[in-house]
């Protein structure tokens, strides 16, 4: 179970047509992020992305999160 955090970030990355590498870059020069791939892949693979980084990550791949009550749509 563990990897489905994982896998759905990167299909979004994968979407956009970014690599992981470009969306580091931009994290990295947006909000002052590590430029590592390996940083964000750890904290994908651990499942200990912060709040705060989603959002981020979020706004870099051009989305943004949404909090809706169950059952509205």
């Amino acid at each position: 179970m563990k990897s489905n955090l994982r896998n759905e970030i990167k299909s979004y990355i994968v979407r956009q047509g970014m690599t992981m590498q470009e969306v580091v870059d931009l994290l990295a020069d947006e909000y002052g992020w590590s430029d590592s791939v390996s940083n964000l892949s750890n904290k994908l693979q651990r499942e200990s992305l912060r709040y705060t980084e989603a959002v981020q990550l979020a706004d870099v791949l051009g989305f943004e999160i949404v909090w809706r009550k169950r059952g509205d749509r």
